[in-house]
């Protein structure tokens, strides 16, 4: 399977096992609820919760004989690596003597309920400014908006976001007016350390976000640097309706389909055409031309435009994340590996939460042969966004050339199980379905693996990376047949980088095969 080029605070964790046995072998292999809970270091009890409640990977011998179960080493370690958030029972992360806090995405309140890409853009612009305070810890984005919803407990929600206070909010929006309410509880007790309502002019929202970061700063007893008081008082842009645009175009961007990010780019666009000098807008308009470029058809226009608009990102937002991040990617897809590097290392440094950040650069560190690296970083991405199903089915590949078979499966099924989340959501996300195909098939699941891939194929049957993938899946398969119409075509439509015909170990099957050596023949 290809990701665009051919190969050249945490909690105590249980022992990992540095040598991994055979599959199946006595060593790898948890017999008894004492036996796993032994490993995990934790009591019966909680690791049975675990299984119930966080999706621990338990086995049953017999499905109504609770006492009849069995685990894998390597599966309850890929598990443990996967979570990104503090377990129940530990309480290790409390020794953190500095504050911290959580912003859950805000309520609209609004009467057409169409607002929640406004509410989510006021908190995360909420988020940015606390973030870029040193003393105050501050929960990711994709960990707090998780919790979209969510009638837990706030000491719950805060334990499993390690955080001491959630700021939770809700906004409406009528007749070119705000009313924003905001509270902020203490998640030892559940208590309210503060709230506040405030009844504004649409106009004043950048004023307002930063008002409420100040408010928060001041409740959480943070002392402002000179320098942070000065950054609060810069929002991005002060453009109302360049605002709405970026707004309108990241909640599209999220959803990371072809359409949705097509979308997202023409707002971010015009986001640029009101305010030339948004380097959010730009950070965002990058992003969606190097996704077009690796996902919807790799046309040569499209990582030209990333690398233009990620130059302007750079220059305009020299201390944004993102924009370093976006940067990173476009140099990446441009081949500048030592300043790709540079720039990825400087986005983590700015915010270690960036989930682009991390994922980008290990899809580029896979690229260039640094397995082992690729693999801390994937887990890394994994930590960061649980709920993403594309960075454990693509640390799968580097766990078997690692030789760990049993944490490839492990994280193969994790990414499968991710995926279907993912499709109820999005039931024509082809790139899910096609990458979760390649999951199923390589883990023998023939029958489920090419329903998946002709459900890709449906969805986008002319999109060229597609092709090559289902090419890969099918050659998985045994599909001889398959794989090379696919394939064959996927190189009509433009994918002709004969390096990943010739390098990929998913199209080993064909190589003998008369079709796919004309096929190298006509790259050549």
């Amino acid at each position: 399977m290809s990701e665009g080029q051919p190969a050249k605070k945490a909690f105590a964790r249980p022992p990992a096992g540095a040598v991994k046995p055979a599959s199946g072998a006595p060593e790898e292999r948890l017999d008894s609820w004492k036996e796993i809970a032994g490993y995990l270091r934790r009591g019966t009890r909680t690791v049975q919760r675990w299984e119930r409640e966080e999706g621990l990977p338990v086995h049953r011998l017999q499905h109504d004989k609770l006492g009849s179960v069995y685990a894998f080493r390597s599966e309850l370690d890929a598990w443990w690596r996967s979570r990104g958030a503090v377990m129940p029972g530990d309480t290790s992360w409390q020794t953190d003597p500095g504050p911290s806090v959580a912003v859950l995405p805000f309520a609209d309140l609004s009467r057409e309920k169409d607002q929640g890409y406004f509410c989510d853009g006021v908190a995360e612009e909420i988020i940015n400014a606390l973030n870029a305070l040193q003393d105050l810890r501050v929960a990711s984005r994709t960990s707090a908006f998780r919790f979209r919803d969510c009638q837990e407990d706030p000491r719950e929600i805060g334990r499993r976001l390690r955080v001491r206070h959630l700021l939770e909010g809700s906004v409406r929006k009528a007749d070119g007016r705000l009313r924003v309410s905001v509270r902020l509880n203490n998640t030892a007790d559940g208590y309210q350390v503060w709230s506040e309502t405030y009844d504004r002019e649409m106009t004043d929202i950048f004023a307002l976000q930063e008002e409420i970061a100040r408010c928060v700063a001041h409740a959480l007893e943070v002392t402002l640097t000179p320098a942070e008081r000065d950054a609060l008082g810069k929002p991005s842009t002060r453009d109302l309706q360049a605002y709405d645009y970026y707004l309108r175009g990241r909640s599209f961007y999220y959803r990371y389909a072809p359409r949705d990010v097509e979308y997202a780019r023409e707002l971010f666009t015009r986001a640029i055409e009101r305010d030339a000098r948004y380097a959010m807008a730009w950070a965002g308009l990058a992003d969606c031309w190097s996704y077009l470029y690796l996902y919807a058809g790799r046309k040569e226009a499209a990582r030209l435009e990333a690398d233009r608009a990620s130059e302007h990102a750079i220059e305009l937002g020299p201390e944004s994340a993102q924009a370093h991040a976006s940067r990173a990617l476009a140099l990446s897809l441009n081949e500048k590996d030592e300043e790709a590097e540079q720039e990825f290392e400087q986005a983590i440094r700015l915010d270690p939460d960036l989930f682009e950040a991390r994922y980008f650069y290990a899809r580029h560190s896979f690229v260039h042969g640094q397995r082992e690296k690729a693999v801390r970083l994937y887990e890394e991405a994994m930590r960061i966004r649980p709920e993403d199903y594309q960075a454990p089915l693509l640390v799968a590949q580097s766990y078997d050339d690692l030789g760990r078979p049993e944490a490839a499966a492990a994280a193969r099924r994790l990414g499968i199980e991710r995926a279907e989340q993912h499709l109820k959501l999005n039931p024509d996300d082809a790139r899910a379905l096609y990458m979760a195909a390649n999951g199923m098939a390589a883990l023998g699941e023939k029958q489920r693996a090419q329903a998946w891939a002709g459900r890709a194929l449906k969805a986008r049957p002319d999109d060229p990376m597609l092709l090559y993938n289902l090419g890969c899946v099918f050659s998985l398969l045994g599909c001889a047949d398959e794989a090379l119409s696919c394939l064959e075509k996927g190189v009509e439509l433009g994918v002709a980088e004969r390096g990943w015909y010739a390098h990929d170990s998913n199209l080993d099957p064909l190589r003998q095969h008369p079709r796919f050596q004309a096929l190298l023949t006509r790259l050549a």
